[in-house]
């Protein structure tokens, strides 16, 4: 039996964006984050319950602020006490799981979506993602960009504006373009 697109994507393998499945996922994804980025006067329980409505696992003291933009919402894993600031985007094409305790910058990236190098395949309209995890207890500085297929170890620190092209080990602070870490 054939996979589907969606099936395919959610295994991290080429798929086509442009599928029907795929499309109903995006605008049913669309129709939430215009209710959730309309929701600043919602109580913390409130935002609770529309987080819970969409996202793929929500800890217990979950605050993300709006705006809060992704393509999907159910391949979003947040832990207990994870923060967003405003302006974050999620593209969960794959799995993104956050731990707990994490805080995130406003206008951070977690981008784990990418296309082929061949170019005969990005003519196709394929793309594939990667999965991005992020430990316990890290810090994302203001406007990083978390590339795919990323995993940040617990009580790392992200410098603001880096771009995270490869793996955190724990406990370690990198930061700059591409990110690296930082010498004492």
């Amino acid at each position: 039996m054939e996979q589907t697109q969606k099936q395919k994507m959610l295994a991290g393998e080429f798929y086509n964006a442009a599928d029907a499945e795929i499309q109903a996922d995006q605008a049913g994804a669309r129709d939430w984050m215009e209710r959730y980025n309309r929701s600043v006067g919602l109580t913390p329980d409130q935002h609770r319950q529309l987080l819970v409505e969409r996202l793929g696992g929500v800890g217990e003291g979950v605050v993300i602020r709006p705006p809060f933009h992704f393509d999907y919402g159910y391949n979003i894993k947040v832990g207990n006490g994870v923060f967003l600031n405003f302006n974050c985007v999620i593209l969960d094409v794959v799995q993104v799981e956050i731990g707990d305790m994490t805080q995130i910058g406003p206008g951070v990236q977690i981008l784990t979506a990418d296309h082929p190098r061949d170019p005969a395949l990005r003519a196709q309209g394929l793309e594939f993602g990667r999965p991005i995890r992020i430990g316990r207890n890290v810090w994302i500085g203001a406007g990083a960009l978390i590339m795919p297929g990323v995993t940040i170890g617990d009580d790392a620190l992200i410098g603001a504006g880096s771009v995270v092209t490869r793996d955190v080990a724990p406990g370690v602070t990198v930061m700059g373009n591409p990110a690296r870490p930082r010498s004492a």
